[in-house]
């Protein structure tokens, strides 16, 4: 076999290396997209990992508590002084913002610590003071040390002061020198500075614990008797939380990265099919000679995982290089959310590789497994006299019907681990199967064309009707690539729709005030005071103020914590774009409102009851734990939080916590009132003016179809490579079809066609095949979105839209893959009809 390889395929391979390099390049493009999404994807989650171990250090266990708040700091003597615990650490975790040297507001997380017990398990965290600096300076309450990443975004030095927000004023600190962890911008400070500064009096985010050697870790835990809002949480959780929430994400783009790849099998089999039509003399003389049928099917599999080998290699290469730009450029986050801040280095891996390029040969083997076959199956005596083509694969047309049928029942299954791993294998046997029908599809739909009168019509339209064998060869590619350019682009636009009316549903207002990201973790330290809130309702202008409180709620340590919003509800079923109807209320129990993702991840169905961790606000400041149950009335979407969002009435909100501060502000104004002057009312009310936010509904509208928009440009730009890579498949088709019928166009010269009716007549086939797998590529994609929308987007994001198809855009794109398929095959079959037509019958003499 080495032999024959080495003899035959290499030859060949360089002899027409115009043709396969293009079969490579598809297989390239393939393997590079589908590796360079897995690179930036391990190493962001890599980089994260490394920046989690680092800040929270290589304890045994890690004490947290349930509520956002923290815990009674009164557990840490506790702790600390249990005879089976080494080394215990406090820490205040602060989420908040920072004004730079410019003037701008930007996110900085802030840990409080013991700076004589913490660098101790986590030596990152050890405050290195600047030159100049007090020895004491770590211990000095107004003092921040920032890491790197903090000291590159805020352009502070040594000595200058730093303003974090806290609530609706700053808090003013000094830069006193640097620590050395990575990650997103961090200030570490002395834990009672801390307190003091952000309104954390007597409370504590966690405690990082190390045990005496020996001690057994389930005996310390009973032994401490640990209250219900304090749970020991493993050192690695944050990872494995971000690893669990990010593979549906991470899963999804690496399947769109493989269908170039999934395409690129349709071109290599293309190529192939053209570089057997070719070689049938060849192929005929070596048959002759001993050549055997088995080894010619070895012989084209053979060239086929040469192209598959190149093509991959190449691939790696351009898809690590891809990776190092998009890590450069992008981040780690490539519109996900998931990364946010990190600042990944590149982490190659050997074992990817070899797994994304055996995927890449996979692919070129299948795709050249046909034409394999065809090879195989030829009568090298009848081939010799130019009497027989490369044989086609027996009929089966139960095959296509079977898959397609066994890809719906596939849909209907449940995800696996989270992820919509039914759902893609439902898609992979929708287009196999779809592919399957190619040729009695096109028999069905070439059954209505009429006749023509005009000879060449006539012999297209006719060829194109009874030698539907050769369709699957020249459109194969074009059903394959326009059906999943169509289910892309329905389910783009379902989703975009989608999410328009929701913005219209969520955005009644004119005006939005806030001073923090709706849903982040500043909620907690950046906030707006209830005195700011009374004196804005009575401005003029102000015909209705609604206040919206916003704060994360822990509720499962392998998931983010979904967000709670407290907002007035006089009517949920006009301010809430709620799916399905709402169960009556029941006495004397309070009311919430699920959004979908919240409904799937924690079975928190219309009808159930749900049990909410609230921290209770005392009158003197101090804070505790309580658990508040609410009756589930209806569902809403939601497509701004994926980990699930929870609606309750402010009333109850406030009844049950004390907490009066609000994230966000919605004025209508009155008739007639001036907006920019009542924004100006507003900076005036401010302690200080630039910590607030405005935003009109249409900027928040449109910045967010903006970004929605950003976020799936790489859609359209990969249903172009598919729509291209099906085209060259065309090309190829037609060139090994013209190149077989040479004879035929022969004949028909010395019958009186001319060279432009030639050309008709292989334009119109392809116009005719062109047009049916347009149809076909069109109804097998509506059938592939049908998946994507209703069970992949469901199941992985949990988000449901109704389907929308834009028949104008879809229209525009089949129409287009007719033309440029029509142009292509008659451009392919120009340089067979410009043969002598006495040498193209001459063989037969």
């Amino acid at each position: 076999m080495f032999t024959l390889l080495r003899h035959l395929s290499w030859p060949e391979l360089r002899h027409h290396a115009g043709r396969h390099a293009v079969a490579m390049l598809a297989v390239m493009l393939g393997v590079a997209l589908a590796f360079s999404v897995h690179l930036i994807n391990a190493s962001a989650l890599a980089e994260f990992a490394g920046a989690v171990r680092s800040v929270g250090g290589e304890p045994d266990l890690t004490l947290r508590g349930s509520g956002t708040r923290g815990f009674d700091e009164a557990i840490y003597a506790r702790v600390a002084a249990h005879p089976q615990v080494a080394l215990a650490s406090p820490v205040i975790e602060i989420d908040s913002y920072a004004i730079d040297a410019s003037g701008q507001r930007k996110p900085l997380r802030v840990l409080g610590i013991d700076a004589l017990v913490a660098p101790q398990l986590a030596p990152a965290l050890l405050p290195q003071a600047a030159e100049g600096s007090s020895r004491f300076a770590t211990l000095d309450p107004h003092a921040v040390f920032l890491n790197p990443t903090a000291q590159r975004s805020f352009a502070l030095d040594a000595g200058d002061a730093l303003q974090v927000q806290s609530g609706l004023s700053l808090q003013p600190l000094r830069v006193a020198g640097g620590n050395a962890a990575p990650g997103v911008p961090l200030a570490v400070m002395d834990i009672a500075g801390a307190q003091a500064a952000f309104d954390r009096l007597g409370r504590l985010s966690r405690i990082d614990v190390r045990l005496a050697a020996g001690a057994d870790r389930a005996s310390v835990l009973r032994e401490l008797a640990l209250p219900a809002d304090v749970r020991a949480a493993a050192p690695d959780e944050a990872t494995a939380r971000l690893s669990n929430v990010s593979r549906a994400y991470r899963v999804n783009l690496t399947v769109l990265a493989l269908v170039a790849l999934f395409t690129g099998a349709f071109l290599v089999f293309s190529i192939l099919s053209l570089a057997v039509a070719k070689r049938l003399p060849q192929f005929a003389l070596l048959g002759v000679l001993g050549l055997t049928a088995r080894e010619r099917l070895q012989l084209v599999l053979a060239e086929s995982a040469l192209l598959g080998i190149v093509g991959s290699v190449l691939g790696i290469a351009a898809g690590t290089g891809l990776a190092l730009l998009a890590l450069r450029w992008l981040g780690g986050d490539l519109g996900g959310g998931y990364f946010e801040g990190v600042a990944p280095t590149l982490r190659f891996t050997a074992g990817a590789a070899a797994l994304y390029a055996g995927l890449g040969v996979l692919a070129a083997v299948v795709g050249g497994a046909l034409p394999a076959r065809a090879a195989q199956r030829m009568a090298p005596a009848q081939a010799l006299k130019g009497l027989g083509e490369a044989g086609h694969a027996p009929s089966r047309p139960w095959l296509g019907p079977a898959l397609m049928a066994a890809g719906a029942l596939l849909a209907l299954a449940p995800p696996v681990a989270g992820l919509a791993l039914f759902a893609y294998a439902s898609v992979a046997l929708l287009l196999i199967g779809g592919i399957a029908c190619v040729p009695a599809g096109v028999a069905l739909l070439l059954r209505w064309v009429r006749p023509s009168t005009q000879p060449q019509w006539l012999l297209a339209i006719e060829r194109a009707r009874h030698l539907r064998s050769s369709a699957t060869v020249a459109v194969a590619g074009v059903v394959a690539s326009l059906s999943l350019a169509v289910a892309l682009t329905v389910m783009v636009a379902s989703f975009r729709d989608a999410v328009s009316r929701w913005l219209d549903t969520v955005l009644p207002a004119d005006l939005y005030v806030r001073t923090a990201s709706p849903g982040g973790g500043g909620n907690e330290t950046a906030w707006l005071p209830p005195d700011f809130v009374v004196a804005a309702r009575v401005l003029p202008g102000v015909a209705r103020a609604e206040a919206l409180r916003a704060t994360a709620m822990p509720l499962d340590p392998s998931r983010p914590a979904p967000v709670l919003i407290a907002r007035p509800l006089e009517d949920p079923a006009r301010t809430l774009p709620l799916v399905g109807e709402l169960m009556p209320e029941t006495p004397d129990t309070r009311s919430a409102y699920v959004s979908e993702a919240m409904a799937a991840l924690y079975d928190a169905a219309p009808g159930t009851r749900l049990t909410l961790p609230l921290t209770r606000i005392g009158a003197d400041g101090s804070a505790r734990s309580i658990d508040a149950d609410f009756f589930v009335r209806g569902v809403w979407r939601d497509y701004a939080r994926q980990h699930g969002a929870v609606v309750i009435a402010e009333s109850d909100f406030r009844a049950l916590t004390g907490d009066t501060r609000v994230n966000d502000l919605a004025f209508t104004l009155a008739p007639g009132a001036d907006m920019a002057a009542l924004q100006q009312r507003l900076r005036a009310l401010a302690p200080d003016p630039a910590l607030i936010e405005f935003a009109q509904a249409s900027e928040i509208r449109a910045a967010s179809l903006r970004i929605f928009d950003r976020s799936f440009a790489v859609t359209y730009w990969l249903q172009a490579v598919a729509i291209v890579i099906g085209l060259f498949g065309i090309a190829a088709s037609f060139s090994a079809q013209v190149l077989a019928r040479r004879k035929e166009f022969g004949l028909l010269a010395h019958l009186g066609f001319t060279r432009r009716q030639v050309l008709a007549i292989v334009a119109g086939e392809g116009a005719a095949w062109t047009a049916a797998g347009a149809l076909l590529g069109l109804a097998l994609g509506l059938a592939v979105s049908v998946v994507l929308v209703h069970v992949v987007n469901p199941q992985s994001f949990h988000w449901t839209m109704e389907l929308l198809a834009p028949w104008g855009r879809l229209a525009a794109l089949c129409a287009a893959v007719v033309v440029a398929g029509t142009l292509t095959a008659a451009l392919a079959a120009r340089q067979a009809v410009s043969r002598d037509a006495v040498l193209a019958v001459k063989e037969d003499w």
